[in-house]
């Protein structure tokens, strides 16, 4: 498993005044997502500054307040999604992993609570 990316992730049910900060310290918005998981209340803008680093922004109206997790983007879903597993994550949404095609992801847990989100991009 190889890890491609390694960023801040951001979960809110407003997520306008976080993109704001950001802005003002001079990140860029540099993709969006809508209707993730065929779902209109997630969307997720990939941020970028000047220096490379990245935050990523997701808005999902249903989660009871902001948390912050790691996306760690890899180059083998399936081996990276075993691993934490190996270590005590589990998926947060039971067995369910989005599969657009083009990507798999999932949110997981450490038993202490500490997030990963795992996404692996498909390329074709």
């Amino acid at each position: 498993m190889k890890i491609t990316s390694f960023n801040p992730l951001i979960i809110a049910q407003d997520t306008k005044e976080i993109l704001d900060v950001f802005e003002a310290m001079g990140f860029e918005r540099k993709h969006l997502s809508d209707d993730i998981d065929h779902r209109d209340d997630i969307s997720s803008v990939r941020m970028k500054d000047a220096n490379g680093f990245y935050v990523d922004i997701t808005q999902n109206e249903q989660v009871p307040q902001t948390r912050t997790a790691i996306r760690m983007n890899v180059d083998n879903f399936d081996e990276a999604y075993e691993f934490l597993k190996s270590k005590g994550f589990v998926n947060t949404r039971g067995d369910k992993i989005t599969d657009t095609g083009s990507a798999k992801a999932t949110m997981m847990a450490s038993p202490s609570g500490f997030m990963i989100s795992l996404i692996e991009h498909i390329k074709k």
